[in-house]
Order: structure tokens, then C-alpha cells, then sequence
């Protein structure tokens, strides 16, 4: 960590929060969706319990930083963190009389509302932590320590499932927020200005949408995300999917695969700061995407659990330099007293093609094959990324 960051000690708390909810993250990013398909042995009820986490998550983003930008945000942090700690508990409570498949399918979808809600908040307070020069360290470092805890979360998932079941690994995430909610609670951010009021309430309530359409790149990287997100938003079901139905392995091997790929996070998170320096924006975005298209469309051709965990990390490295360039830039150009709407309404109309991306795509899967279904998404996230160049994305160069 840079030495400025390391002395922060608000910063070092909210690191050590965010990385212990990233572990709860990750627990439920495997155990979810092993639990469903121990279950009910359905690729297509994954794909649906996937999808509903996706609907709620829109329809959340509709308030959400509208939410962020009137409350305090570090109650409202602490508050989704202690929600999803109780929805979650009560999955592996239910599960010790008689499993529910209908709870997962009510449970489930509400707490990613809360997580949508804390993701559209944690954005937020990250540039009243640090200085205005920090901000891409900072995120680079947030995403370094999700991603460790994304190599030990889906391993150790995969171990617990595979030991005791998915339902025991999910009271594991559900302790892991409770542990992320007292962090937070010690963490002091600087305050921010008060929001401007407004006489037309919902002109005041869709000010982040507006703000996202008068900015041109923000307004392109906008629509370009609806695109590449209905493209790859259900990969993860079908990278278990193929483990475990196509080349037939176990969930232990399903947590091994899913912890190796994290390190393409951890070394996307690693390298973003410089790369962004020295490339600029616009490489670094289209190139990423690009990239990762590319390795989608042989993921399903992988004849074996290594080349499957080789590609899987090319995936998550190339999402992962894109990301923390689309937040850190969306961070430096935006108002604080925007920050919350702009975010929520940033997310919400990218994430809006999510759910029926992921019904197609595991639709697609079950019916012409993994790869057949991972070739077309593949192509499709390649030419999407590469039309980026006829955008105002091609300026953002190197300072």
C-alpha cells in the first residue's frame, strides 16, 4: 500500500470491512449456486436464482443512491451489512429441518438488493477517505484485497460444501457481514456537502441519469456496459455448469477453479494504476474487454480443469483492469453530491439486460453446448469492446 494510504487509519479499517464482507461475497458467489444444483440438479433454476439477484438489483439501483446522498453513509453501510448477515443465517437455518428451494428464491434476490445498496454506498465514501490523487490507488488496493479474499472465499467454499454442503458455507458468509458491520462502525469519513435542493423532486431523483447523459464518455461507457454485461453476466454459471456436468468433476474442484481465476483480479488490481499512467483510459478499457472476449470463446473449447482456470483468470484480469478504471474515472469527474445517484443510475441502466442475458445465455448452454454458447458470447464481447474506437472513449489518453 502506498505509504500515504498505509498511514490513513480510516482507510485501513475500511479495507480490512470491505474485505472481510468480499469474503461473505465470495462464500455466496459459489455456495448459491452449488446449493440450487444440489438441490434441484437444474442449470436452468441457477440460471433463474441468478436472474432474480440481477432483477433486484436494478430495481434497488432505482433509489439507491438516492439513498447514499441524504443518509449517513456509514449507518446505511452497517445496515446492508447486518441485513444480508440475518437473510443469509437463515438459509443454513431452514436447511437443518428440510431444504426450501422456494426460500432461495425469496432470500436470495433481497439480499442482493442490500448488496446493490452497499455498493452503490461503498463508491461513495471512498474519494471522503483519501485525497483526490489517490483515488485510483485506492480502488487498485480495494480490489486487491477482494481478490484475496476471492482466492480463499470460493477454495474454502468448495471445501465446506463439498465436506458438509453449500448451506453450512453459507452461515460462514453470513458471519463474515456481521464481522464487516463492526468495522464499519469504527471507521470516521470526512464530512460532505449537503445536497442542493431541488424543486422538482423527480428531476432531483433522476439528477444522476442526467449527469450520466450530458457527459459523453460516461454516456458511451454507459450503453457499451448494457452490452457487455447481458454478453457475460451468467459466465460463472456456466463455468460450474461445465465443471461439474460437462468434464465432471466435484465442488471441491469447482472452489479450486473459482479461487485460481480470482488471482487475475489480484493481479489486475496490482498493475491498473500504472497501466492506466502509461496507456490511458481508452486503451486500457477497449484493450481489456477485448481481451476478455477472447478468452471467453475458448473457455468452453478447454478440454481440461487447468486450461478452464488458465482462462477463467485471463477473464477476471481483463474485467478487473476495466473496472477499476470505469469507477476511479466515474469517481474523479463526478460531484460528491452527485456521486450516489450517478453511481445507482450508472449501474442500474448497465445492469438492466443482466437477468436476461444470463437466462439466454444458460438457455443457450443447455440446449447447443457450453462452448457452442461461450464461442458466441465470446465474439460478441470482442466486437463490442472494439467499437469503442468509434466512440469519445478513443480520447481519453495518457495524461
Amino acid at each position: 500500500m502506498a505509504r500515504g494510504l498505509w498511514r490513513n487509519r480510516d482507510f485501513r479499517i475500511f479495507l480490512t470491512a470491505q474485505t472481510l464482507s468480499a469474503v461473505g461475497d465470495a462464500f455466496s458467489f459459489v455456495a448459491i449456486p452449488l446449493l440450487v444444483l444440489r438441490t434441484t440438479g437444474s442449470l436452468v433454476q441457477m440460471g433463474a436464482v441468478t436472474a432474480l439477484v440481477g432483477a433486484s438489483s436494478i430495481l434497488t439501483g432505482l433509489f439507491a443512491g438516492y439513498l447514499a446522498d441524504r443518509v449517513n453513509r456509514r449507518a446505511l453501510l452497517i445496515t446492508c451489512d447486518l441485513a444480508r448477515c440475518l437473510l443469509y443465517g437463515l438459509i443454513p437455518l431452514v436447511w437443518l429441518f428440510s431444504p426450501q428451494v422456494w426460500l432461495l428464491y425469496a432470500v436470495v434476490p433481497l439480499a442482493g438488493a442490500f448488496a446493490m445498496q452497499f455498493q452503490v454506498t461503498y463508491v461513495t465514501v471512498v474519494p471522503g477517505l483519501v485525497d483526490d490523487h489517490q483515488i485510483i490507488e485506492a480502488n487498485g488496493h480495494l480490489y486487491s484485497a477482494y481478490s484475496v479474499a476471492g482466492v480463499g472465499g470460493p477454495l474454502l467454499a468448495g471445501i465446506v460444501s463439498a465436506l458438509v454442503g453449500p448451506a453450512t458455507a453459507i452461515a460462514v458468509d453470513a458471519g463474515s457481514f456481521a464481522l464487516s458491520a463492526a468495522g464499519l462502525a469504527l471507521v470516521k469519513f470526512r464530512p460532505t456537502a449537503p445536497v442542493p435542493s431541488n424543486d422538482a423532486p423527480w428531476r432531483d431523483f433522476l439528477a444522476g441519469a442526467e449527469f450520466l447523459w450530458r457527459h459523453p464518455v460516461l454516456r458511451t461507457l454507459t450503453a457499451l456496459l448494457a452490452l457487455l454485461i447481458f454478453i457475460t453476466y451468467g459466465l460463472t454459471d456456466l463455468i460450474i455448469y461445465y465443471l461439474k456436468h460437462d468434464l465432471g468433476h466435484s465442488d471441491r474442484t469447482v472452489g479450486y477453479v473459482l479461487a485460481a481465476a480470482t488471482l487475475g483480479s489480484l493481479l489486475a488490481a496490482m498493475v491498473v494504476a500504472s497501466a492506466r499512467r502509461r496507456l490511458g483510459f481508452a486503451a486500457c478499457w477497449i484493450g481489456s474487454w477485448a481481451l476478455c472476449g477472447t478468452a471467453i470463446a475458448f473457455l468452453g473449447m478447454a478440454p481440461g480443469v487447468l486450461l478452464v482456470g488458465a482462462l477463467a483468470v485471463v477473464q477476471l484480469f481483463a474485467t478487473g483492469i476495466a473496472g477499476i478504471c470505469s469507477m476511479s474515472f466515474r469517481q474523479e469527474v463526478t460531484p460528491d453530491h452527485l456521486l450516489g445517484r450517478v453511481t445507482a443510475s450508472f449501474w442500474t441502466i448497465h445492469n438492466t439486460l443482466g437477468p436476461l442475458g444470463v437466462a439466454l445465455l444458460t438457455g443457450a448452454a443447455a440446449r447447443y453446448g457450453v462452448m457452442a454458447a461461450c464461442l458466441a458470447a465470446g465474439t460478441a464481447c470482442t466486437l463490442v469492446a472494439v467499437s469503442a474506437l468509434a466512440t469519445p472513449i478513443r480520447r481519453l489518453r495518457p495524461a
